[in-house]
């Protein structure tokens, strides 16, 4: 794992210039350093020890089992070389843990020792010199040294020894086994199809999984409450057994029956969970012994991460996912890419100036602690489509770290006493947090995550500050909505007045993806604001909503989208609008692959009425502050392109080629072996054959062949059986379409659906081309070479418009225009090169860029052995990156720009003559 030299500057400025005691601030020193440098589980007590007496008496300040390391602390100020009388003998504080350490079996004992006042640390290797590590110098530093260089402990870290690590694993495996018991008990339903007792089932589980964390998480009255409940029960029986426990689970303690002993071991919940009844059915033997032996016994439950687990059990139960297989969920990586720069850095660094604070006195310290724990409390967070509520989830966790941090803080300053006799300690609450999610069981599967993500913020909170918490009954609760986002009136949800921010990821639904229903859903939100709905990803509907819903309000919304609204001609459909409105971009992530969905490409993008003073754009690990964040994601003024029916400036037309429609491939993809096994048996049907090229075929030089029958009589082809067949599949195919245009062309079957080959020579530009490629291939192809819809084509060009377009001017218009399909360009007649700016050149400059453009061509003659791919990928030959870089020259200079520009800085000026032309156009 990545260290985190943020925290742990932190870190050192909360704990150093403190004179601290090492009985009173060791556990809370080393939790804070554990927690928040190293993401290590401090409350896993079978890696992370504190205090351990030894068989021999003495006492072991911080045994890290997970980490090989022992820890002997002293009080700040102590001299670490200074003896003092332990178990009978003179020892100095390395002696003491030495002795600790070899006391064990060798396979328990120790790689590293450390000794640490608080303001130094000693670092000594076993694992690299054994039991000479005294003899060698120990790796000595400073807190301060710490805080600027977390290496010095990096050897702490094992990356299956972090938080997040143990949390990912333990939340999968539980995913898996209650998917295995979900499959079990949906047996044992009579009706187990029928919507109820679906339901049933869901609630039956998401109850099963909240006792398995209370009972793990120590949360009942009795160790293993759970367990010892159902053990003695006959599997015949469990069914009642469970009716019995909910429904006390559901019962104040005073209002039970006295004389129903076992449920004394469990308290009184409250919050809805259990609050009415639903089918249970029956158990088996088998099933019972799953559920103790395989799922409660072997599994700490208390160590599952809410946010990650709710997207998997999710994902595991819910019918309309369970079909799409694997573990999918959020990370909470990708979820921190939201959140972070949307308030949580702010939040922190406001935090670390308080703690920075020297020049005021206490009690004003304490006002601003107990100012900062209030503005954590009274913020306000909606996500529109929760989901599992990983995002709510994951914000709430934040939170009560920052509220521990405030009380750890006045703690370690001794000014905030008697803490678990004041309330204000505590100040965030589930009541905060806002949802809206269609799905029914989602929304009982987000409100457990959040009860689960509040008692282990309980837990934590208790371990680190030593102060009771308030586990049952359950006094708050999040409030999630059962309800369509699109169709629901948000501010019914959350008053836009009492709402800080936005967060979530919207349904990944692309623009040709959309069903009936969400398609009108889309149209109806857009209405009157945005043109051409049918051509928006779903996602758009959110952004619109959350438009509306903020204006008059400090609202920032930051929302995970599919990368194409920042692309192609979504831009100026979606984004055109929403500026004109006033909304600004404050900071945005470019396009990332989301979590293990590999094939889903996505950004995020934070937006509101309120411009802030400083803005951001992440790309991967680097992050830059712009002046502006266009709809493009990149630093550049909001001006969009619009797709344009014809060129805007005197350029050739651009068309695609030829679409088949052909039942896949029945008349347009033969193979060369295909195509020689039909004319070695029919030698007539030779002629009818023709070379086609999609992207692929051309780019990769793969030979396919297509039957060409425009202006065929049909007597050529109606008496060779492989051909006759193949275009009454054809004829039959486009006769069952729903598509009455595409019924229509069932009269021609034996020619492609849409016929746009040129009759002469013609330049092809493959739709879609690697984003690694410095170029798209492009080139010139003979009138016999058929192109089909894959590739775009213009009849008219000349070497002088191949020159303009394969140079790096043009390149760097469309990436910044072209739409993506995954991260990869996907080139647009109507908004890359319709609207495209041609420069004006001289003669003589024209005459140079025919010259240059000539040579890429004859270069690419010199490998005849490569395919475009292989010219045009990482291994460039040199002679045609020299071809291509004098190209660019020559582009550049008829454009009059520089030869250092940068992308950003071509595109810059591009649309400066974008927006002339387009001004000029309207004056006309």
């Amino acid at each position: 794992m990545g260290l985190d030299y943020k925290a742990a500057k932190n870190f050192a400025n909360r704990w150093k210039n403190k004179k601290l005691s090492e009985d009173q601030f060791s556990q809370i020193f080393w939790i804070d350093l554990l927690n928040s440098i190293y993401d290590i589980d401090y409350s896993d007590d079978t890696n992370v020890i504190f205090e351990y007496v030894t068989s021999g008496k003495g006492k072991i300040d911080v045994w890290l089992r997970g980490s090989s390391t022992m820890i002997e602390m002293k009080s700040t100020g102590v001299d670490l070389d200074k003896p003092e009388l332990r178990q009978g003998e003179m020892k100095t504080p390395f002696k003491q843990v030495y002795d600790y350490a070899v006391s064990f079996p060798k396979d328990l004992q120790p790689d590293y020792l450390i000794t640490c006042n608080f303001e130094k640390f000693r670092v000594y290797s076993r694992k690299e010199y054994g039991d000479n590590c005294l003899e060698k110098n120990p790796v000595e530093f400073t807190i301060e040294e710490l805080g600027k260089k977390p290496e010095h402990l990096s050897f702490l870290v094992d990356p299956q020894n972090s938080r997040l690590y143990k949390e990912k694993e333990i939340s999968e495996a539980a995913g898996k086994l209650i998917g295995k018991l979900y499959d079990m008990l949906y047996n044992q339903y009579f009706d187990r199809d029928s919507k109820e007792s679906q339901h049933a089932l869901n609630v039956l589980c998401v109850r099963l999984v909240f006792c398995l964390f209370c009972e793990d998480a120590g949360l009942f009255y009795e160790p293993q409450a759970f367990t010892k409940y159902l053990a003695d029960v006959p599997a015949k029986n469990i069914r009642e057994a469970l009716r019995r426990l909910f429904k006390g689970l559901d019962t104040k303690e005073s209002e039970r029956d006295k004389y129903d002993i076992p449920l004394k071991m469990f308290p009184y919940v409250n919050g809805g969970l259990f609050e009415k009844e639903f089918e249970i059915p029956n158990f088996t033997q088998d099933m019972k012994n799953f559920l103790i032996n395989e799922i409660a016994a072997p599994l700490d439950w208390s160590k599952i991460s809410p946010t990650i687990f709710g997207g998997i059990f999710e994902a595991t139960l819910n019918p309309q996912t369970r079909h799409q297989g694997g573990m999918h969920y959020t990370t909470v990586q990708s979820i921190h890419k939201v959140i972070d720069p949307l308030f949580l850095d702010d939040l922190n660094a406001e935090l670390d100036n308080i703690n920075a604070l020297t020049s005021v006195s206490v009690a004003e310290k304490n006002r601003r602690y107990n100012r900062f724990r209030n503005k954590l409390g009274s913020l306000t967070f909606f996500d529109p489509a929760c989901g599992s509520g990983n995002f709510l989830t994951e914000t709430y966790m934040s939170l009560r770290k920052l509220e521990d941090r405030v009380n750890l803080a006045q703690q370690g300053d001794q000014i905030y006493v008697g803490m678990e006799q004041n309330e204000e300690y505590r100040t965030v609450t589930l009541s905060q947090f806002y949802g809206l999610e269609i799905n029914d069981f989602a929304v009982a599967v987000a409100e457990t995550a959040l009860w689960i993500s509040r008692l282990k913020a309980n837990n934590e909170s208790a371990t680190l500050l030593d102060i009771d918490s308030d586990d049952f009954p359950l006094s708050d609760k999040a409030n999630i909505v059962n309800g369509n986002a699109l169709t629901t009136d948000w501010e019914k949800v959350l008053d836009p007045s009492q709402c800080s921010y936005i967060i979530g990821n919207p349904p990944f639904v692309g623009a040709r993806n959309k069903d009936e229903k969400q398609s009108e859903e889309l149209s109806d939100v857009m209405s009157g604001k945005h043109k051409k709905t049918g051509d928006l990803d779903y996602v758009s509907g959110w952004y619109r909503k959350a438009a509306d819903y903020m204006i008059d309000t400090n609202i920032e919304a930051a929302l995970v989208s599919t990368n194409s609204i920042t692309q192609g001609e979504q831009v100026s459909l979606l984004w055109k609008p929403l500026l004109s409105d006033g909304i600004t971009i404050n900071y945005a992530h470019t396009t990332f692959p989301w979590d293990n969905k590999a094939a889903v490409h996505c950004i995020i993008i934070c937006f509101s009425y309120n411009n802030r003073a400083h803005k951001y754009i992440f790309d991967g690990d680097t992050v830059h502050e712009v002046n502006n964040v266009s709809p493009y994601l990149i630093d550049f003024g909001n001006t969009v392109v619009e797709g344009c029916r014809s060129s805007l400036c005197d350029a050739p037309r651009m068309d695609f080629g030829s679409m088949p429609n052909d039942d896949k491939g029945k008349l347009s993809n033969y193979s060369a072996e295909e195509k020689e096994r039909i004319t070695s048996t029919y030698p007539e049907s030779e002629k009818l054959f023709k070379r086609i090229v999609g992207s692929e075929e051309y780019i990769n030089n793969i030979e396919r062949w297509c039957l060409w029958l425009v202006d065929v009589p049909e007597e050529d082809y109606a008496n060779i059986p492989p051909l006759r067949d193949a275009i009454e599949a054809v004829r039959k195919k486009r006769s069952e379409s729903r598509r009455m245009a595409t019924k229509k062309l069932a009269s021609t079957p034996m020619l492609f659906g849409e016929i746009r080959q040129p009759k002469t020579d013609y330049l092809l530009i493959p739709s879609t081309s690697s984003e690694n490629r410095e170029y798209i291939p492009m080139g010139f192809m003979h009138a016999d070479v058929i192109s089909n819809n894959l590739n775009l084509l213009i009849a008219g060009a000349n070497i002088y418009h191949f020159g303009v377009l394969t140079s790096s001017v043009h390149m760097a218009w469309m990436r910044t225009v072209a739409g993506r399909l995954k991260s990869d360009y996907r080139y647009s007649k109507e908004v890359v090169y319709n609207s495209f700016p041609w420069c004006k050149p001289t003669k003589k400059q024209k005459e140079t860029i025919e010259e240059t453009a000539q040579a890429i061509l004859t270069t690419r003659k010199n490998h005849p052995d490569m395919t475009l791919a292989e010219m045009y990928g990482s291994n460039m030959p040199l002679d045609l990156k020299e071809a291509h870089m004098a190209n660019d020259l020559a582009v550049l200079e008829a454009y009059g720009f520089n030869k250092d520009l940068s992308d950003l800085d071509i595109f810059a000026r591009l649309m400066k003559l974008y927006q002339r032309i387009i001004a000029q156009q309207k004056n006309k």
